[in-house]
């Protein structure tokens, strides 16, 4: 997403114009080391970018591989890119629950004490172990959004919907870096409860 929202947009909100935030709605996904990238696609193997996320640098990868927890199974899943140093599985509540696990809601990276899940690939399995999570919802931004939305990185701040089932979402983590694209990330689950959907607008609560 090239077109700063920041800068050509302005919503109403508790009377003071404030900048529109557009949504990423984030599906179950997993992001590999390329030594379990190798493991269950093949040695040598590479992932194959399919599609560009808004975020720079980032891909959904042709690969998807299948979980299976003690109850069941989530087929399809898809691979994102580039290769991260430690794998790890973002997966939502209903999930959790249809495979049998318990991740807790953590900010990426934070993988201590989390669930576990065996990764089947066509060329061999991964198990997991204490790597899956369901992520904690965040916004994305650069440096400069960050000074025009007068926030700073790590801090956790209200970001509210509108809409007819307008909701306002505490904790949000903010993330900065310049290579950020801004962007308010959730899950299906977050998002359904506030009839939002990719490219919807929302707004930081001030």
């Amino acid at each position: 997403m090239e077109t700063n929202l920041l800068h050509d947009q302005n919503l109403t909100c508790r009377d003071n114009f404030v900048p529109l935030i557009p949504v990423g709605v984030s599906n179950r996904h997993v992001h590999l080391s390329q030594h379990d990238v190798e493991e269950l696609f093949g040695k040598n193997h590479v992932l194959r970018p399919f599609r560009s996320l808004n975020q720079h640098g980032q891909f959904a990868a042709h690969e998807c591989v299948n979980v299976a927890g003690p109850k069941g199974f989530l087929t399809n899943v898809r691979v994102l890119g580039p290769c991260r140093d430690v794998s790890q599985l973002e997966v939502s509540r209903a999930d959790c629950l249809s495979i049998g696990i318990s991740a807790p809601v953590r900010e990426s990276g934070c993988l201590d004490n989390s669930a576990s899940a065996l990764l089947i690939g066509p060329a061999g399995h991964v198990m997991l172990n204490s790597q899956v999570i369901c992520a904690w919802r965040h916004i994305h931004m650069s440096p400069k959004d960050a000074i025009l939305l007068n926030v700073s990185d790590g801090q956790r701040v209200k970001v509210c919907s509108g809409g007819d089932r307008q909701l306002t979402f505490n904790e949000v983590i903010v993330r900065v870096h310049e290579d950020f694209q801004l962007e308010l990330h959730i899950d299906t689950e977050e998002a359904n409860a506030a009839g939002l959907k990719n490219g919807s607008l929302v707004t930081l609560a001030y």
